[in-house]
């Protein structure tokens, strides 16, 4: 427990919670990260009923422990709880007399009485958006500006378990079949799965979480882990395809899942360019795992004068940084790092990647401008206000793929009581660089 206490209290503070848990023991890192999770899935809730409990703050080493304790007994599924609720109070007193032994008697004393007022404190403290959605006031406020009635379906989404996908390598033979053959090895290694069908032939989805190991031919590069909306962005710049050995940017690529992607489906020049020196390092390990090859550079894509050698690009694949509001299910801490200044500063980066990066696309080229974002800021306007300043930009539009997808069965402004999407919330846009076009041909697949 106090490992999982220390976890939200990093977050809190603004720090990842992958960055957390990268430092934790490896023996205690599954627990930690899964009861972490569950923490920050209810921490909105957490925070009002401590507010409520305990309206003077306890200690910094005693509030994290106490919140942590609150979201574990909040109401849920039964078959939800990691733990009974006695299992609860004990384990967290017993954390807090190792830690603050002073402040043992009130917590047991909060909690006691959470449990004994339990109901009359959910229907108090739910009265509140923050605490009835486990969310930041300034996201819920946002996202009622951006999908007036969507809004509450995608907060419900944002709390829910993300199914586990897989991209089955297309490398192994034709996309879809390669996908069935792999659907029978999953059936007979005992793991339930299912096809997402043409939007995303080479997509498995499982039943249920499984170990990466568990996977058969995962060390061999059979499969990977990637979710389904993340799997759209290859397709959708190699559509109209291109020469073998084109020339391919990949900017912001890691971890490398879109880039390995690319390389499934085309024979490539392909460039995977990053800020971070260290994340190209998992950029490297996916394509040796799957047996290709790109160049990787350690550069920041705005400053072309660093790293561009002049020779113009036949395509382009931006993945840009972005507030990740479209994958929060997958990584709950999300909302509580982010602050309301973010957007515009994301955006304006954003902006600036866009604006450099078209001078390096041939004429006739294309660049998908990809954000795991629904915030319009992020996506519709930032291309809006991009197709102002760029005269010779057409966006392109692709059914089912191209503008905003909400992460809901049913995806547009009306999904008030649509269902959670198997997909992530993303934002793709296709812009041709209109000029002389490239000469159509095939991609180059083997």
């Amino acid at each position: 427990m106090l490992q999982v206490a220390d976890a939200v209290q990093a977050v809190r503070a603004g720090r990842s919670l992958t960055e957390v848990l990268a430092r934790c023991p490896a023996d205690l890192r599954p627990g930690t990260q899964s009861l972490s999770f569950y923490v920050l899935r209810q921490l909105g809730a957490a925070e009002a009923a401590r507010q409520l409990l305990a309206p003077k703050a306890p200690p910094p080493k005693v509030e994290p422990l106490l919140l942590s304790a609150l979201a574990l007994l909040w109401p849920s599924e039964p078959a939800e709880r990691p733990y009974a609720d006695h299992t609860v109070v004990d384990q967290v007193v017993n954390a807090v007399r190792k830690r603050a032994p002073a402040s043992a008697g009130f917590v047991n004393a909060v909690l006691r009485r959470f449990l004994r007022e339990r109901e009359a404190i959910v229907l108090s403290v739910s009265a509140q958006p923050p605490a009835r959605f486990n969310h930041p006031a300034w996201w819920i406020e946002r996202l009622q500006g951006d999908w007036p009635q969507a809004w509450p379906a995608i907060l419900r989404a944002n709390n829910q378990h993300p199914p586990m996908t897989l991209r089955v390598n297309a490398r192994r033979g034709d996309p879809q079949a390669a996908a069935a053959a792999y659907l029978q090895r999953l059936a007979a290694a005992g793991i339930a799965a299912r096809a997402l069908g043409p939007l995303a032939p080479q997509a498995l989805v499982l039943e249920r979480a499984v170990p990466v190991q568990a996977l058969p031919g995962f060390a061999q590069g059979d499969v990977s882990v990637q979710d389904a909306a993340a799997q759209l962005a290859a397709p959708l710049l190699l559509q109209q395809g291109l020469p073998a050995g084109a020339r391919v940017l990949d900017a912001c690529s890691a971890p490398g899942g879109k880039t390995a992607h690319l390389l499934e489906l085309a024979d490539l020049d392909l460039l995977a360019l990053d800020s971070d020196a260290s994340r190209l390092e998992r950029v490297q390990d996916n394509l040796q795992r799957l047996g290709l090859q790109a160049q990787t550079l350690a550069a920041d894509a705005r400053d072309t004068g660093r790293w561009w050698d002049g020779r113009l690009f036949d395509a382009i694949l931006l993945d840009a940084p972005c507030s990740a509001s479209g994958i929060v299910r997958r990584h709950p801490d999300v909302r509580w790092l982010r602050r309301p200044g973010d957007i515009a500063n994301l955006a304006q980066i954003q902006a600036g990647l866009l604006d450099a990066l078209w001078l390096t696309l041939k004429p006739g080229g294309r660049l998908v401008y990809a954000t795991c974002s629904i915030f319009k800021a992020e996506g519709q306007a930032q291309i809006d206000a991009f197709l102002q300043r760029q005269t010779g930009a057409k966006a392109l539009d692709v059914a089912g793929v191209t503008g905003h997808l909400l992460p809901l069965a049913h995806n547009g402004e009306d999904a008030a009581a649509a269902e959670p999407s198997v997909l992530d919330g993303f934002y793709y846009a296709l812009l041709l660089k209109e000029g002389i076009p490239a000469a159509p041909s095939s991609t180059g697949k083997p």
